[in-house]
């Protein structure tokens, strides 16, 4: 290290230096302004005898251009004497030009390392970060590790309707354990609950019972509970799930965002950056793994080293609606059964997204019809879910906050 500071001292000196050499130069080269006068006035007196032989002239024109010019030279010839034949432009001020340019470069040079370097770091060679790299992911912690280190939240609050179907179902795998769709429903109803460990373990038993038959998205579905159940965290075991899914099915999305995810968490963002732009620049809008990716590529790219990194545009999603069939029933009702009819609509809408769950867009829709039709409290509890639903997508909250703020919402 220290070595690079006596490198950089030295190279920034002499950058300096050398041009303070050409600040001087130029000035002690450099004649005053008289003297070129004098050349000037010289090579016109030249001139003039030129036109004088080659009968431009007349002889009475030419001696009265010599008197006027001999009259300009002894003028210039005056203020040289007087100045010495010297520029005499302050030698301080040349001085001081040195001196300004010796900081500017020195530290110009040291301020710009200390935004964009790393001091304190050796040299770190690309070969020596991938290896780097490649040790963080042999060591990094295994899913019991990293769930040891999740802190405890509370848990979602649900009908106890459905915490009492969750528990039969229970006790009906328990006394089913070959039951494929038993545990299939049993992984789902723990991750609705936030028993994100109970679910994985449920979905781990349904690809032992599929066996070779098991899909991509039965193991990307368990990879995605494991890293929900780890905080977010692509541990070895998840990513052998991972793996897995993408040998069946190289294009399975969720996958294909977690591999990615994975990189960048252990010192990869180069490698993530490639992942996630072809995974968008193949996806469509509502996909599921968009909304995180939009969160956090422009980041990645600047990782990565894409400085002038743009994401794919997408056209905007249209939230399912009624049909023209629906829009021809509704003219031929009254006001009244037409204000039924529409609060029904958005009613199936609501049930739907709290029941299957739905994209941003959909979640916008229901909350601005809901203030169209005048129901604001209504409107406010779907917001406050929707807040809950999409905390960790910045992304797609923009797109239901404006769908919020359509509904006249005070946000």
């Amino acid at each position: 290290m220290t070595f690079f500071w006596i490198a950089s001292i030295f190279l920034a000196l002499a950058m300096a230096a050398l041009l303070v050499l050409a600040l001087m130069r130029t000035r002690h080269d450099a004649a005053p302004a008289e003297a070129f006068d004098l050349q000037v006035y010289r090579d016109q007196l030249q001139e003039v005898d030129r036109d004088l032989q080659r009968g431009v002239l007349s002889a009475e024109d030419a001696e009265r251009l010599r008197t006027e010019i001999s009259r300009r030279i002894l003028a210039a010839d005056a203020k040289l004497q007087a100045k010495g034949g010297r520029d005499t432009a302050p030698r301080g001020l040349g001085w001081a030009m040195s001196v300004l340019i010796v900081c500017i470069v020195l530290g110009g040079s040291f301020g710009l390392y200390a935004m964009l370097g790393a001091p304190g770091y050796g040299d770190l060679a690309l070969s020596a970060r991938i290896e780097r790299a490649e040790q963080a992911r042999e060591e990094r912690p295994s899913q019991a590790e990293a769930e040891a280190q999740v802190p405890a939240s509370a848990a979602p609050e649900v009908q106890p309707e459905y915490a009492e179907l969750v528990e039969r179902l229970r006790a009906a795998v328990a006394e089913r354990p070959n039951d494929i769709q038993g545990h299939v429903l049993l992984a789902r109803s723990e991750a609705a609950l936030g028993n994100l460990q109970a679910a994985y373990a449920a979905q781990e038993r349904v690809l032992t019972l599929k066996g070779d038959g098991a899909s991509a998205a039965d193991y990307a579905d368990l990879a995605d509970m494991m890293i929900l159940a780890a905080g977010g965290y692509v541990s070895p075991e998840a990513e052998r799930a991972l793996e897995a899914a993408l040998a069946r099915d190289r294009s399975n999305g969720v996958a294909r965002y977690y591999t990615g995810l994975s990189m960048a968490q252990t010192g990869r963002p180069d490698v993530a950056f490639r992942i996630w732009d072809t995974l968008l620049r193949s996806s469509q809008a509502d996909d599921k793994w968009v909304a995180p990716i939009m969160a956090q590529i422009e980041e990645m790219a600047y990782r990565a080293g894409v400085n002038d990194y743009r994401p794919p545009e997408f056209a905007a999603t249209t939230a399912p609606g009624p049909s023209a069939e629906d829009l021809e029933r509704a003219e031929e009702l009254s006001p009244e059964d037409r204000q039924e009819m529409i609060r029904g609509m958005v009613a199936r809408l609501s049930d739907r997204l709290a029941t299957e769950g739905g994209t941003p867009e959909e979640w916008a829709r229901l909350i601005s019809s809901l203030g169209a039709l005048g129901d604001e409290a209504q409107a406010i509890a779907v917001w406050n879910n929707a807040q809950e639903v999409f905390a960790d997508n910045p992304y797609a909250l923009e797109i239901v906050r404006d769908g919020a703020r359509k509904a006249g919402l005070t946000i």
